[in-house]
């Protein structure tokens, strides 16, 4: 079968796997705030000294970018930075009451939104005050997320200077009329500016975002915009697929599905931009995930070392991932929990001396058994074959006969026109995606 073969049959929705289970197969039902306090307890005795992942979620603005599944709030007004951040730190404060001993803080990611709406001066607030509360590890990775037209090389210098040294630019497309059409408005010479005061400040790794099947996009807009990434050849490179979705996010009809490729044409435009990107000498890393050979993140996948989580692809292997902010996810290996969605509704908590969950899941052993092989699948691209449940092994003969699996020793690896199907692999292993809902759901980057 060829590629073009292959992504029409696999080109269907499944998750992304930053969790098992997924967000829509938590039991939310049985879920206690107290219960994960608990949890949260057991988890920090077993994995403090692994150290900690930290994510903030913030969430602000200035204009909505209508491919966009990540939850935000959009405003122009900036008084509502300092409340904000006022509302993160007393989340932390309660957080500390609970744990019995400082964290040993790993990895700090702040994601949005757009972090960068934020000013260098209240970034700096919120970071040296939550940095006060901590042990760093000695291997600590920070890094987050900037709108190339609103980062500052005050930004990128107060981030470095407290210890920042990643960090990932939202391009998308370089074509005018595609960001015109996604409302994400963004010069190429805006873009080289902040990846060369990036590097020149010391960050360490800078990757950009892509995005395909957006509307007006061709064949032609993707030349040219991996031809503008080769001027600059980030560290690693995100080649997401654009998910149309009108009815979970009312900006996307700001354009018709007449306007967006076909899905014979969005199938071209993902092997056109792999093929591209191998080209200028960037390897997959996992799903949609590339990077250059002496990136951290590729040694970690050739080594063993890979972690996948709400985050994204990591090099930090480690079971305590906890967020902060609106909507954000904890992971603590034990259980996940997610903030409410609103900032009103947030701020409304904490300023009632509660934390702010309104949902989560606490795992089962079947939970975390399935999840470990999930991880071995989506880092590791390798299972063994009795880790496979029976109800799978049809699926798993056809993964065989289209040349997406190959078999090894006592299990089986992603074969070469496999690495693009991560995720259909993966759902192999995963119950919930085979029962009778899964049709009606629609997995975005998001999830």
């Amino acid at each position: 079968m060829n590629d073009l073969s292959l992504l029409r049959k696999y080109d269907v929705p499944v998750p992304r796997y930053t969790s098992y289970p997924t967000v829509p197969d938590w039991n939310t039902e049985l879920f206690q705030i107290e219960d994960y306090r608990e949890r949260l307890l057991q988890a920090f005795a077993s994995y403090k000294e692994d150290g900690l992942s930290l994510y903030i979620h913030l969430p602000f603005c200035e204009s909505l970018c209508t491919y966009c599944g990540c939850n935000t709030r959009i405003t122009v007004n900036h008084a509502v930075e300092k409340p904000y951040i006022e509302g993160l730190l007393k989340e932390w404060s309660m957080y500390l009451h609970i744990l019995p001993d400082r964290p040993i803080l790993k990895e700090l990611h702040l994601g949005g939104g757009t972090p960068t709406f934020f000013s260098p001066e209240h970034l700096k607030l919120l970071l040296e005050a939550l940095l006060k509360t901590v042990v760093l590890h000695p291997d600590f990775e920070f890094s987050f997320e900037g709108h190339p037209a609103n980062t500052t090389y005050a930004h990128l210098k107060v981030l470095r200077e407290l210890g920042f040294s990643r960090v990932s630019f939202g391009i998308q497309d370089f074509d005018p009329r595609v960001q015109l059409a996604i409302n994400r408005l963004q010069s190429f010479e805006q873009v080289c500016d902040v990846t060369r005061w990036s590097r020149e400040l010391g960050y360490g790794s800078v990757n950009f975002d892509l995005i395909y099947g957006l509307p007006f996009q061709t064949r032609k807009s993707i030349e040219h915009t991996i031809e503008k990434v080769a001027e600059l050849m980030p560290d690693r490179i995100a080649f997401y697929s654009y998910a149309h979705v009108p009815w979970k996010r009312p900006g996307q009809r700001a354009y018709s599905e007449k306007d967006l490729p076909s899905a014979y044409e969005k199938q071209q435009l993902n092997q056109f931009g792999h093929r591209q990107l191998l080209a200028l000498g960037y390897e997959l890393v996992g799903m949609d995930h590339f990077a250059l050979p002496e990136d951290e993140l590729l040694k970690a996948m050739k080594n063993g070392r890979l972690h996948r989580n709400f985050m994204g692809y990591t090099t930090n292997p480690g079971k305590l991932l906890m967020g902060l902010g609106v909507s954000s996810i904890s992971d603590i290996h034990l259980a996940y929990a997610q903030n409410v969605k609103s900032v009103e509704g947030y701020l409304s908590q904490l300023n009632a001396g509660k934390l702010p969950l309104f949902k989560g899941h606490l795992m089962t052993s079947d939970d975390l058994n399935t999840k470990s092989k999930i991880l071995q699948v989506a880092c590791q691209k390798s299972f063994k074959e009795d880790a496979l449940p029976k109800q799978s092994k049809k699926l798993l003969d056809e993964l065989m006969a289209d040349g997406l699996l190959v078999s090894k020793g006592e299990g089986y690896e992603i074969s070469q026109s496999g690495n693009q199907f991560l995720r259909n692999v993966c759902a192999l292993f995963d119950p919930h995606y085979h029962s009778t809902t899964k049709k009606e759901r629609v997995f975005s980057q998001s999830v």
